[in-house]
């Protein structure tokens, strides 16, 4: 499988996943202030390291798994396809965490080529990678419902509950994102082929990250 992923295209999606980890990191910490996070909120370089490292752990597992989704969907079908990074838009990524304290995301996207692609190849393509995001979202969802029974200020119990939800709220947070039917996102794709697909799978993604904001929910 990773002889299929050519030198360029790995350099790209390592890039993207840095930049997005640090995009991440930064937001759920408070950014630096001037409209998000307090600029008077202390966060020791030990915290920034832990929601770093978290960060690229979950944002890694959920932006490589759902580019890499697109492109051997693609690839099933005879198509050519290799993420491309953005590096205009990260750079927006990180300086929007940095200064508001939200992610914009939209690190690049996985180009395809070929003639004769269907409206419901291109849905389906379309779609394996927030569907991807959405099944990722259940074992997190499961770390973090398992910590709860490991007992209060318990090391282990604090680390698997940011652990389950991070994962969790950030591939929400992608799939959401990406199931918006506008633009070139996969949403509008999807809705194309198939409005009722695309129905379940957007009340399934927003579900989530709303749910994510009431952690008593879960």
């Amino acid at each position: 499988m990773l002889e299929r992923i050519s030198r360029k295209e790995r350099f790209d999606l390592i890039v993207a996943w840095l930049a997005i980890s640090i995009a991440f990191s930064l937001a759920f910490t408070g950014g630096v202030g001037v409209m998000g996070g307090s600029p008077f909120r202390e966060i020791t370089l030990s915290d920034y390291l832990f929601y770093l490292i978290l960060s690229m752990v979950t944002v890694g597992v959920g932006f490589v798994l759902h580019e890499l989704a697109h492109k051997f969907t693609a690839m099933k079908y005879g198509y050519w396809a290799e993420f491309r990074k953005d590096n205009i838009m990260l750079l927006v990524a990180v300086v929007m965490a940095a200064l508001v304290g939200v992610v914009f995301a939209a690190p690049g996207a996985t180009m395809i080529s070929g003639t004769g692609i269907t409206r419901e190849q291109n849905g389906k393509i379309s779609a394996a990678g927030p569907l991807t995001n959405l099944v990722l979202c259940v074992p997190f969802a499961l770390i973090l419902i398992a910590s709860g029974g490991l007992g209060p200020g318990n090391s282990i119990q604090n680390l698997a509950s940011a652990i389950g939800m991070i994962g969790l709220q950030v591939n929400a947070m992608i799939a959401a994102f990406n199931l918006l039917p506008i633009s070139v996102l996969d949403g509008r794709k999807i809705l194309a082929w198939n409005p009722a697909i695309f129905a379940v799978m957007i009340v399934a993604a927003f579900g989530v990250l709303l749910a994510t904001f009431y952690p008593y929910i879960l």
